[in-house]
């Protein structure tokens, strides 16, 4: 398996631990990264997310390998894991680095991303509509190293800080 055979997909969808947690334990993801996208300072830190006047919002990045997991099946996952109805919060995370975002990185994850936000949509499996962002990724800053696989450093918990 050669670095260049895999793909990148970038979503947000609350508080990244959780996220990555779900996403590492997936057939197909061959790594992950936590990080902040979508906003408009360079090189933000933790602290200059959580103030909420950044713009970004906590992602992960995933490199998972096309011919293992399609782009769709990440998406079925990335909807199943958080309620995207709820604009700029997840449970008890309230602020705009918690809005639900996928972050497509070539054209055809574009449409493959709004036809599934689409066919979720008319499913009615939501009360209430789906306010999940489509856009196309940004600059993607990694954050600080100890939020990288942070459920397996501290062995599990509770994604609410």
């Amino acid at each position: 398996m050669h670095e260049n055979d895999l793909e990148m997909a970038t979503f947000a969808a609350g508080c990244f631990w959780g996220v990555e947690e779900a996403f590492t334990k997936t057939k197909g993801v061959k790594s992950t990264r936590v990080g902040y996208i979508g906003g408009n300072l360079p090189n933000p830190t933790y602290e200059d997310v959580c103030t909420d006047r950044t713009g970004h919002a906590e992602a992960l990045q995933v490199k998972y390998d096309p011919k293992e997991i399609s782009y769709e099946e990440l998406l079925d996952l990335f909807w199943s894991i958080h309620n995207p109805t709820t604009k700029n919060r997840q449970g008890p995370d309230i602020g705009s680095q918690y809005r639900s975002i996928i972050f497509y990185h070539t054209p055809e994850q574009e449409s493959i991303a709004k036809k599934s936000k689409q066919e979720l949509d008319d499913s009615n499996q939501f009360q209430n509509k789906i306010v999940t962002e489509i856009v196309r990724a940004s600059t993607f800053y990694p954050a600080e190293d100890y939020h990288q696989k942070y459920y397996q450093k501290i062995g599990g918990g509770s994604c609410y800080h």
